[in-house]
C-alpha cells in the first residue's frame, strides 16, 4: 500500500494543503478559506485532498501542521493566557523592572503579577545569590486563581538553569494547575529580550492548545492514526508535547515552511526566496537548503525578543495591496484587501485599486477563474509606472538580503508571487517552480526534527575539539529526545564566537542538529 505525507498550512485567509508521495512528489494539493475554529478548515483541506488523490486516511504515515495562529495572537492582542512571571534577579538585577519596554496595551492585557525575586548567576555560571523557597511559595499564593500561565526567567539561565529548574519545581507544587514557561529553553543570552520570549510563549499557551487540538481532531476524523508534528521557526518540525510547551516557536514557520518548499521544489539549496502572499511579500535566504537564521534581537508585535528566527524581510507587497494616488504619484500600502481581493478589487467590480488590477491591466498575469474581469479604467501609462514601482520595492528587498554583490537565483513562491516578472536587476535567474503557490504546505510537509544548543563555555586551546565534540552530541540527542530517527541525525549548523571581553577563553557556541522523523 503506498503511503503519502500530509502537510498543511493554516495562513490568516486560507488553509493550503498538500499531499506528497514516497518520493516526495506532490499528487494533490487544495486552498480553503481558513475557518475561525481552525478544526473546520483543516478538515475541509483533507477532505478535499482525499477525495482529489482517491486516498484514504489509512495510506498517510507522517501528518504535519504549520500555522500563523500564534504570530497572529501576538499582533491582534486576541486570545492570549493570562500570565504571571518571576523574574530571578535580586538584588543584582532590580534596576529595570519586568515588562520593561511593552507598551501600555500590553502591560493592561498581561495585569500585574509580574515578580522579582533572589538568585541569578554570573555569565560563567557562578552564584550570584541563592533562591528562596518560602519566597517563592509566597509569590505563588498571590497569583492563585488569578494566572493561566507563569514565566521565570533568571540572570544568565542559559549557562546554568538549575535556578530555574528548582523554581519551576515549587511552583508546580504549589500551582499544579497552571502552564510554566522557563527561559534557559526559549531564548538565548541577554535577560530581557529572553524574558519577553518567555513572557509571550506562557501567553501562548491557551493558542497553541486550540491549534494542536484542531489538528488532531481532523486527523481523528478522517482516522488518520500518526503522531502529528509542527513546524517551526527554523524550518524543522518538533513534537505535539514540544509545540504545547514551546508555542513561541512557531510564529514565523510560514515564511520558513515556504522558504522549505522553494528549496525542494527547485531543487537549490542556496538561493534568494521571495514569497508572495495577498498582503505581503516575506524575502527570505536559503542557505544549505534552510532559512538563514536572525542574527540580531527579533520584535515581535512591538515586543523586542532574542529567541531563534529566520532572516526575514516583509514588505506591503501583495495580490491585494491597496494603490493610492498622492501629490507625489503612487502610493503602494501597507494595507491590504487581503482576502476580500474577489470582491473589493477593481477587476472584479469592486472599488479598490489593487496591485492584482495593476498587473492585469498590463497583461503581467493571467487570471483562470470564473470570474469576468471588469474594465479597471486605470490607463497602461499609469500601470506601467506603478507596476516599475512594485519592481524596484521588491529589488530593492532582494538587495537588502544578499551578503555580497554578486547576482543570485531567485526562486518565487506563494499564490500572490504571480504578479512578478521573470527578472529582476542584480538576480542571475528567476525560478518558478511548479507547484510554487502551495510552497508553504510542502515545505512543512518535508520537515525534519531538529535539536538546538546555544550555550557560553570555556574552552582551552588544547581541549577544543573534545569540548566541541561533546556539545555536538548534546545537539544531536536534543533532536533524539524531540522525535529525531538517531541514526539519521547530523549537524546541520554551527557557529564558535570567542567573547573576548570574558575571562576564561569563554566561547559563545550554537549548534543544530536534525534528523528523520523516527
Amino acid at each position: 500500500m503506498q503511503q503519502f505525507r500530509l502537510g498543511i498550512d493554516v495562513g490568516g485567509t486560507n488553509t493550503d494543503g498538500v499531499l506528497l508521495d514516497s518520493n516526495l512528489e506532490c499528487v494533490a494539493k487544495v486552498k480553503v478559506p481558513t475557518s475561525h475554529d481552525i478544526f473546520t478548515g483543516i478538515d475541509g483541506a483533507i477532505t478535499a485532498l482525499l477525495e482529489q488523490s482517491g486516498t484514504t486516511g489509512a495510506q498517510i504515515k507522517h501528518a504535519m501542521l504549520g500555522t500563523t495562529q500564534c504570530t497572529n495572537a501576538i499582533v491582534e492582542k486576541k486570545g492570549l493566557d493570562r500570565v504571571g512571571m518571576i523574574r530571578l534577579a535580586l538584588p543584582s538585577g532590580s534596576s529595570v523592572p519586568p515588562l520593561c519596554g511593552w507598551s501600555d496595551s500590553w502591560q493592561a492585557l498581561l495585569g500585574e503579577h509580574f515578580y522579582q525575586a533572589h538568585g541569578g548567576y554570573e555569565y560563567d555560571g557562578q552564584l550570584i545569590t541563592d533562591i528562596q523557597e518560602q519566597e517563592i511559595r509566597d509569590l505563588c499564593a498571590k497569583m492563585q486563581g488569578k494566572v493561566d500561565s507563569i514565566a521565570i526567567c533568571g540572570v544568565f539561565s542559559p549557562v546554568n538553569g538549575e535556578q530555574e529548574n528548582q523554581v519551576e519545581e515549587w511552583v508546580r507544587q504549589e500551582l499544579p494547575e497552571v502552564n510554566i514557561s522557563v527561559s534557559h529553553q526559549v531564548g538565548s543570552l541577554g535577560i530581557l529580550e529572553r524574558e519577553n520570549a518567555t513572557i509571550l510563549n506562557a501567553a501562548l499557551q491557551g493558542t497553541a492548545k486550540r491549534f494542536v487540538q484542531g489538528f488532531c481532531n481532523a486527523l481523528e476524523s478522517h482516522r488518520i492514526l500518526v503522531h502529528p508534528y509542527f513546524g517551526q521557526n527554523d524550518g524543522t518540525l518538533m513534537s505535539q508535547e514540544f509545540a504545547l510547551k514551546y508555542p513561541i516557536l512557531t510564529v514565523a514557520c510560514g515564511p520558513t515552511n515556504s522558504i522549505r518548499g522553494a528549496s525542494h521544489l527547485s531543487k537549490r539549496d542556496d538561493a534568494i526566496v521571495v514569497d508572495v502572499g495577498g498582503t505581503t511579500a516575506d524575502i527570505g535566504a536559503l542557505v544549505h537548503g534552510y532559512p538563514r537564521e536572525s542574527s540580531i534581537a527579533v520584535e515581535l508585535g512591538e515586543v523586542r525578543t532574542n529567541f531563534r528566527m529566520p532572516d526575514i524581510l516583509a514588505l506591503a507587497i501583495g495580490g491585494g495591496t491597496i494603490v493610492r494616488t498622492t501629490a507625489q504619484g503612487y502610493s503602494l500600502g501597507p494595507d491590504s484587501v487581503g482576502h476580500e481581493l474577489l470582491q473589493k478589487g477593481k477587476s472584479f467590480g469592486g472599488e479598490t485599486l489593487t496591485l492584482t488590477d495593476v498587473a492585469l491591466t498590463l497583461e503581467k498575469m493571467q487570471w483562470h477563474a470564473d470570474h469576468k474581469l471588469q474594465v479597471t479604467e486605470l490607463s497602461k501609462p499609469s500601470a506601467e509606472i506603478i507596476y516599475q514601482q512594485m519592481i524596484e520595492v521588491i529589488e530593492e528587498g532582494i538587495d537588502k538580503m544578499k551578503t555580497s554583490a554578486a547576482q543570485v537565483p531567485v526562486i518565487l513562491v506563494g499564490g500572490g508571487s504571480a504578479l512578478l516578472p521573470d527578472e529582476f536587476t542584480g538576480v542571475s535567474e528567476v525560478v518558478r517552480p511548479q507547484n510554487f503557490e502551495v510552497a508553504n504546505a510542502i515545505g512543512v510537509a518535508l520537515g525534519e526534527i531538529s535539536g538546538q544548543l546555544d550555550k557560553i563555555v570555556p574552552i582551552a586551546a588544547n581541549e577544543r575539539q573534545q569540548v566541541l565534540d561533546a556539545l555536538e552530541q548534546e545537539a544531536k540527542q536534543t533532536a533524539i529526545d524531540a522525535g529525531a530517527c538517531p541514526e539519521s541525525v547530523a549537524v546541520i549548523e554551527r557557529s564558535e564566537i570567542p567573547l573576548s571581553y570574558l575571562q576564561g577563553n569563554m566561547v559563545h557556541v550554537k549548534i543544530k542538529a536534525a534528523g528523520k522523523i523516527a
